[in-house]
C-alpha cells in the first residue's frame, strides 16, 4: 500500500512495476502478429531458450526495440519448421512474421513471447533478397562478367575455397587425384566458413587473399558438400556475387544442393550440383583437349607411316634404277678410262724426259750463284767491321773535345769566378734585387762580393735611361 511522506503519497518501484503488470494484462489478453528484424537470436545450448532482440529499422536506422522470449519448446518447433520450408535454421539478420504475447515482469521488464513463426513470410523475404541482387547484378552490368573469361585450356591449378573437414572437399580431391587417365592437377585449400552469417565475410576474405597470388592458379573453386539444401541464403548476398562477379579468375561453385539456384552459382563461370560433378567438369576440360590430341596423333603417326612407306618404295625403285644406270656406265667408260690412262703415262714419261736436263741444270746454276753470293756477303761484312771500328774511335775523339769545351764554359759561367771579376750580388731581405724600384729610401740591403758582404742603407735611387 502506498504511504504518506510530508504530504506526500509515495508508492514503492514493486508497486508500480505490478500496477504496469496488471494493466498491460487486462489490456493484451489476447496473441497478435508481429513483423519485425531479428538482430540477435541469443540461443543458449545449456537451456535450449532464446533471448531475440527485436527491432524496426528505417533508412538504417532502429526506430523501435524491444527483448522477447522464445521457449526451448517452441524454438524446436519453429526450428524445425524453418528448416523444412526456407532449408534454412531459424537465425540472426532475418525479418520475421511472429505471434506473441505482452509479457510484463517487474524484474525483466517489458517483453513479448514468441508462440510461432511464419517461415512464409521470412522466405519472402529471402526469396526478394535474391531477386534485388539478381536486378542490381545486371544493372551494374556485372551478371555475366566472370562467366565472360576465358578459362584457361588446361585448368591444372585450383584455389579451393572449402572446409577442410568437409564430405564435398574430400570427394572433390578424391576425383581429381585419383582420376583414370592420369591428369595432373594442383590444388591449394584456402579454408573458409560456408554457411551462417559469417559465411559471406570469410569467402570474400579467402578471395581476396587468392587475389593477392593469382598468377600461381588457373581457376577458383568453391566447394560446399554433406550440409544438404540448409544454410544457403548467404550466396545471395549482394556483397559475394559482386566480389565474384569482379574476380580476375574463373570462378566455379559446387555448393551441393538440388533446390533453385542461388545468385552466387547463377553468376559464377560454371556451376554444378555437386562437388564430384565440379571434379568431373575440370577433368571434361582435359577431355576436350586429348580427345582431339590424340585423335591427330593418330592421323600424323597414320599418314607418316603411309609416306615412309611410300618413299621406302620409291628409294627401293630409284636403287635399282641407278645401280642398273651407273652399271652401264662404268662397262661404257671401262675402255675410255684405260686408254686415257695409257696416254697420261707415256706424256708424263716424255714430258719428265724433256725437262730432266733443265732441271739438272738449274740446280747447277742455283749452287754456283749460291756459293757466289756467299763469298761476297762475306767480303762486305770484313769491310763494314772495319769501317765501324775507324767510325767509333773518331767519334769517341770528337766528344771527348766537345765534353771538355762543355767544362770550360762552365767554369767560366761559376759564380766565383764572376765575382773574382768585380760583379757582385745586392740583396734586400734575402731577395736578389733585380731592378731599382724592388728597394726604398732607407732600406738595409746586402753586398755580395768575391771576400765578403757588405751592408749599407739606401740613400735614393735613380733610373738609368738605356734609350
Amino acid at each position: 500500500m502506498p504511504e504518506k511522506v510530508n504530504d506526500k503519497i509515495v508508492f514503492t518501484l514493486l508497486e508500480v512495476a505490478q500496477s504496469i503488470q496488471n494493466t498491460l494484462a487486462q489490456r493484451y489478453t489476447s496473441i497478435f502478429w508481429v513483423k519485425a528484424e531479428m538482430n540477435k537470436l541469443n540461443y543458449y545450448s545449456h537451456s535450449g531458450h532464446c533471448y531475440p532482440e527485436l527491432v524496426e529499422k528505417k533508412d538504417g536506422k532502429v526506430i523501435a526495440q524491444l527483448k522477447s522470449t522464445l521457449w526451448k519448446d517452441d524454438y524446436e518447433i519453429i526450428n524445425n519448421n524453418f528448416i523444412s520450408v526456407l532449408k534454412e535454421p531459424l537465425k540472426e539478420g532475418i525479418k520475421i512474421l511472429f505471434a506473441a504475447r505482452l509479457s510484463f515482469d517487474p524484474v525483466y521488464g517489458l517483453s513479448l513471447r514468441i508462440i510461432d513463426i511464419d517461415p512464409a513470410y521470412t522466405l519472402g523475404d529471402l526469396e526478394k533478397e535474391k531477386r534485388e541482387t539478381i536486378i542490381r547484378l545486371k544493372q551494374e552490368n556485372l551478371f555475366d562478367k566472370n562467366k565472360s573469361l576465358k578459362l584457361s585450356l588446361l585448368p591444372q591449378r585450383i584455389a579451393i575455397i572449402s572446409v577442410e573437414t568437409s564430405k564435398g572437399y574430400a570427394d572433390f580431391t578424391k576425383v581429381i587425384a585419383q582420376n583414370p587417365w592420369g591428369y595432373c592437377f594442383f590444388y591449394f585449400l584456402f579454408p573458409s566458413l560456408l554457411q551462417g552469417e559469417k559465411a559471406v565475410d570469410s569467402i570474400i576474405a579467402q578471395l581476396n587473399r587468392i587475389r593477392k597470388v593469382k598468377h600461381h592458379f588457373d581457376v577458383v573453386a568453391i566447394i560446399r558438400g554433406g550440409g544438404g539444401d540448409v544454410g544457403l541464403s548467404c550466396y545471395n548476398s549482394y556483397e559475394l556475387s559482386k566480389e565474384i562477379a569482379n574476380f580476375p579468375l574463373p570462378v566455379i561453385t559446387g555448393i551441393g544442393h538440388a533446390t533453385n539456384e542461388t545468385v552466387t552459382e547463377m553468376i559464377a563461370h560454371q556451376n554444378a550440383i555437386t562437388p564430384t560433378k565440379l571434379a568431373e567438369y575440370l577433368i571434361q576440360q582435359f577431355h576436350n583437349f586429348s580427345v582431339p590430341l590424340n585423335k591427330a596423333i593418330d592421323a600424323v603417326s597414320n599418314k607418316s607411316r603411309l609416306i615412309i612407306y611410300e618413299q621406302k618404295n620409291r628409294l627401293q625403285y630409284t636403287s635399282r634404277y641407278f645401280r642398273s644406270v651407273t652399271q652401264n656406265v662404268l662397262v661404257s667408260n671401262k675402255g675410255i678410262v684405260a686408254k686415257q690412262t695409257a696416254s697420261l703415262i707415256y706424256n708424263a714419261v716424255f714430258i719428265f724426259r724433256k725437262n730432266k736436263q733443265e732441271i739438272l741444270q738449274t740446280i747447277k746454276m742455283i749452287n754456283t750463284g749460291a756459293k757466289n753470293l756467299l763469298n761476297f756477303n762475306a767480303n762486305l761484312i770484313i769491310f763494314s767491321k772495319e769501317k765501324l771500328l775507324t767510325s767509333h774511335a773518331q767519334f769517341q775523339k770528337r766528344t771527348a773535345t766537345a765534353l771538355t769545351n762543355i767544362e770550360k764554359h762552365i767554369a767560366v759561367l761559376d759564380p766565383d769566378n764572376v765575382l773574382k771579376r768585380g760583379y757582385s750580388i745586392t740583396r734586400l731581405n734575402g731577395k736578389v734585387i733585380k731592378s731599382q724600384t724592388d728597394v726604398q729610401k732607407n732600406d738595409a740591403i746586402e753586398t755580395i762580393l768575391f771576400d765578403g758582404i757588405i751592408t749599407s742603407n739606401v740613400k735614393s735611387t735613380k733610373k738609368t735611361d738605356k734609350s
